[in-house]
């Protein structure tokens, strides 16, 4: 108890430890479905499907894997949006032992080359609108099938009729797949296929489920290889904090893409293991949220700090009755204190800030939700079973209270390791503790605070932002001698992407040509929103370009405005 100082703060409701058993996540569908067959697993825009409907269908693409040759092991990609499909085909991949590839709809070509390429994918499950994407990397990738599906496949009637008129008004194109040779449908998979009870022999302790990407300042994005046991312990971890939440009786509101690890674990993995209803929608419109919530009344809210503000800020939110909901834990970027008080003044629920990464699955810390004060500033207190100190970077041991240092984590979430890695794997450990690369420290009763980010990352809008990946693509364009990418503040998406540019003399390029260039080679939340030409960056003596005096010259600035 000494030495984990925040385990006297914990509720009587909240235990210390958990019992994790040997069960991996495709037999908690198989469960769900045993023990809440006929509950609604999952509402997408007005269609509901039941737990043993979403169970039978995910038997049935399994059995389509296996019928396309699939082992034990095989990455599975799945590029879509929040919708009945993913969970299915997510679900289904794990059944049939495959290992899921989770890929950010808003992949350009070459970033969904890279990581079909890493991650030795041989499936791949994406929607229509982005198979031609898809089937222009598929040559130099070891991708052997492609999976299409729609929108429309789940959509009631008349919906699912008026849709693709909605789509190619909105997208521009209209995109035909037949199910044939290495293009299948998903709609005939599940028409087709006979669903078949599958024996897992799956090793809950190391048998990987997912290989999630995620970032760094010093190359391309590696793949975090997270284990069953890995996603199941941060799940219940997660139940356990959400103690007054009812088994089978809460709904979820799902906005987090479930490509992220976040929504991923706090939405999909935990309604399955709890038997609460999904209500997905596949990306956020804050008007559509508004109405979603007051017609579906949602009891949890997992989100992000750019979602709640969006909602805050529509200009009809007294309109909409949003008490339904309960309990909400932000994640994916530090959550500010106004956005939190007025969050709850609203749906009279509770908003908490959570802390965590990529490798550990993903959450680590968080505030209590209930029957404890919060406090201002705190990322909260480690979950039960998950230890965290501030890591000296001289010795690698614990500091005492007080004491500003790297956040190091252990626990039975944090990843195997990253994928074909084994140099960064080693490094990423000391003594023990994964390091997170966030800088910060505890104070005497256990509540932890970051005060800085060792690394470059960006969070914009809930998105981690990689600069050297937006560096390398401007870099390629002709004009450009010099630049740097760096996260500067932003009131409504946390921080958001700005380029430093240095121009070859003679060059004459816009801020309009540049961002064009940027768009054919980046998903768009990457673009930079901001650019700046100057004559010369700030470098060390050895021509280092030194980012951190371009952040803290934009952080003044944002400080004066705000005082002004």
């Amino acid at each position: 108890m000494e030495q984990k100082p925040w385990l006297k703060l914990y509720p009587e409701e909240i235990p210390f430890e958990l019992s994790y058993g040997n069960t991996p996540l495709p037999a908690f569908l198989k469960e769900a479905a045993e023990q809440f067959p006929d509950l609604t697993s999952i509402h997408f825009m007005g269609k509901e499907l039941k737990f043993k409907e979403v169970y039978h269908s995910a038997l049935k693409f399994a059995a389509y894997l296996k019928q396309l040759g699939l082992q034990k092991g095989d990455r599975v990609a799945i590029m879509l949006p929040n919708c009945p499909q993913s969970v299915i085909t997510f679900f289904g991949t794990m059944l049939a032992g495959g290992v899921v590839v989770p890929t950010n709809p808003l992949y350009m070509d070459r970033e969904l080359e890279y990581q079909m390429k890493d991650s030795g994918a041989k499936v791949i499950v994406t929607m229509d609108i982005l198979y031609p994407r898809t089937a222009r990397v598929m040559p130099n990738t070891k991708l052997e099938h492609i999976i299409v599906t729609a929108i429309k496949d789940f959509l009631p009637f008349p919906k699912n009729l008026i849709y693709p008129f909605i789509q190619k008004k909105q997208y521009g194109i209209t995109v035909q797949v037949e199910h044939h040779g290495h293009n299948h449908l998903l709609k005939e998979i599940l028409k087709g296929t006979v669903p078949e009870e599958i024996e897992l022999s799956i090793d809950f302790e190391n048998d990987l489920a997912v290989l999630q990407y995620t970032g760094g300042t010093t190359g391309f994005p590696k793949g975090v290889m997270l284990t069953h046991k890995n996603l199941v312990a941060n799940a219940k971890m997660c139940a356990a904090w959400l103690y007054k939440a009812r088994k089978g009786k809460e709904s979820v509101l799902g906005i987090i893409p479930f490509f992220h690890v976040y929504g991923m674990t706090t939405v999909m993995f935990l309604s399955i293991m709890q038997g609460n209803k999904m209500i997905l929608l596949p990306k956020f419109d804050a008007e559509t949220a508004l109405k979603t919530i007051q017609k579906q009344r949602p009891t949890l809210f997992p989100g992000a700090p750019t979602i709640y503000i969006g909602l805050l800020n529509h200009p009809e939110l007294t309109k909409y009755d949003l008490s339904s909901i309960d309990a909400c834990i932000s994640g994916s970027a530090p959550l500010p204190v106004e956005i939190q008080q007025r969050f709850e003044e609203v749906t009279g629920g509770k908003l908490v800030e959570g802390y965590g990464l990529t490798e550990t699955s993903p959450v680590t810390h968080s505030n209590f939700v209930w029957d404890r004060p919060r406090v201002k500033g705190s990322i909260g207190v480690p979950w039960p079973d998950t230890d965290a100190a501030i890591i000296s970077a001289e010795t690698g041991e614990p500091l005492p209270p007080k004491e500003i240092g790297e956040i190091g984590i252990k626990g039975p979430q944090v990843m195997k390791g990253y994928w074909n890695r084994p140099d960064d794997s080693e490094q990423a450990f000391r003594n023990g503790w994964f390091l997170t690369g966030d800088i910060g420290y505890m104070d005497e009763e256990g509540y932890f605070y970051v005060v800085d980010r060792k690394k470059d990352m960006i969070i914009a809008g809930g998105f981690n932002i990689y600069p050297r990946e937006i560096e390398e693509v401007l870099y390629e364009h002709s004009d450009v001698q010099e630049l740097v990418v760096a996260g500067i503040p932003d009131p409504y998406r946390g921080e958001t992407v700005k380029a430093y540019i240095v121009l070859k003399e003679g060059a004459a390029v816009t801020e309009e040509e540049l961002n064009q260039f940027a768009r054919k080679h980046l998903a768009a939340y990457k673009v930079p929103r901001i650019y700046e030409f100057r004559n010369e960056l700030p470098k060390t003596a050895v021509g280092k370009i030194l980012r951190r005096v371009l952040v803290d010259e934009e952080k003044r600035k944002f400080d004066e405005r705000k005082e002004a």
